[in-house]
């Protein structure tokens, strides 16, 4: 069985959970992941919403959260590799990369554009950082970038494709051209940059897949394709140790592959939802009122959107799933029960 070394710790699995937002991955499930071996993420995108104060202090709410939550992961996994993802579409993106790392992540990842000043951003600390990419193209820009300003690498590296739930880094066109055969090609050109990289350093950058993963047949592929490893995330959302309401857990277990669909996030970017009645309303062409602004991604226009995806995804996560955005993996309607963690990772790898 592989193991996934990441700085001086290691991962007994080959497994990275993760991170879904907002408050789907919170400390509870990444705590859980670390503690079974894996890597558990943690994302910020309105980490803070439960607080008292997120409406009137949205920015205060969330850096306050990002401690706590690590706090919480911590105690489940006090010697597990817990980390954070962070959207470099936050408007207060480098305020949480600075947070997290305070708050002693072993590991920030990033994605939802390209993370171009994460290296200075850590700089001085031990948290590792990690480029989302979903292109060779992509790959070679943020490696070459970090090599010449930085100089330095990724310390990992996801490829996250087009199977992937939530935002997704691809045009609506490169999803109908992405055959799973044909990703297969680019996954190899990904992991030649990254092991280009790698020789300059004289290290090994672990290369993790993401999208689509979610039994021990689509590890099996996915390593196949000379992989360090897998992201996992869909498939943690029905788990008991889940940080989302157990309404949004049903929504997967309820869900028809039919159900699943590729929507338009309010800033234009694709990505993979639910089709529910809140969707359907937003695909006839309805406005849907929304709360003042809290300020999560930098190029939102509140006057302008359909409805806002910071009231959507927090609907959701607390339950009311008529009326809010249920993102999830193109395989979420393979879900059948609520399992726990555990069962989760044994079932994912050959567990001796």
């Amino acid at each position: 069985m592989k193991q996934l070394k990441i700085g001086e710790k290691t991962a007994r699995f080959p497994l990275i959970q993760g991170g879904m937002g907002v408050g789907v991955s919170l400390g509870r499930l990444a705590g859980a992941v670390a503690r079974e071996g894996g890597v558990g993420i943690i994302s910020s995108a309105q980490i803070g919403y439960r607080e008292p104060d997120f409406d009137k202090n949205t920015k205060e709410a969330n850096l306050r959260a990002i401690g706590k939550e690590m706090e919480k992961a911590r105690k489940l996994s006090p010697d597990g590799i817990v980390g954070f993802n962070i959207m470099v579409a936050l408007r207060e993106y480098a305020q949480h990369v600075k947070a997290a790392v305070k708050a002693g992540a072993d590991i920030i990842i990033s994605g939802a554009g390209l993370p171009t000043e994460l290296p200075a951003l850590t700089k001085g600390s031990s948290t590792k950082i990690a480029p989302i990419v979903s292109t060779e193209k992509s790959a070679k820009v943020i490696l070459k970038y970090w090599d010449r300003k930085f100089k330095r690498t990724a310390d990992l590296v996801v490829i996250e494709g087009p199977l992937a739930g939530g935002h997704l880094g691809f045009h609506k066109e490169e999803l109908d051209i992405y055959t799973p055969e044909k990703y297969k090609e680019e996954i190899q050109r990904v992991i030649e940059t990254v092991r280009s990289y790698g020789e300059k350093y004289k290290a090994h950058i672990p290369v993790v897949v993401a999208g689509g993963i979610y039994d021990r047949e689509d590890v099996n592929e996915a390593l196949k394709t000379g992989v360090d490893g897998v992201q996992v995330a869909t498939r943690f959302v029905t788990t008991e140790e889940c940080d989302a309401d157990i309404r949004y857990k049903e929504a997967y277990i309820q869900a028809e592959k039919e159900d699943i669909a590729i929507v338009k996030s309010p800033v234009g970017m694709p990505g993979r939802a639910v089709l529910n009645p809140f969707m359907k309303r937003v695909a006839k062409g309805e406005q849907i009122p929304h709360s003042p602004c809290h300020g999560c991604l930098a190029k939102c226009s509140p006057a302008t959107i359909p409805y806002c995806i910071t009231d959507g995804l927090i609907e959701a996560v607390k339950g009311n799933i008529e009326n809010g955005l249920v993102f999830c993996g193109a395989k979420a309607w393979k879900a059948r029960r609520i399992e726990t963690v555990k069962e989760v990772v044994e079932s994912l790898f050959a567990v001796v």
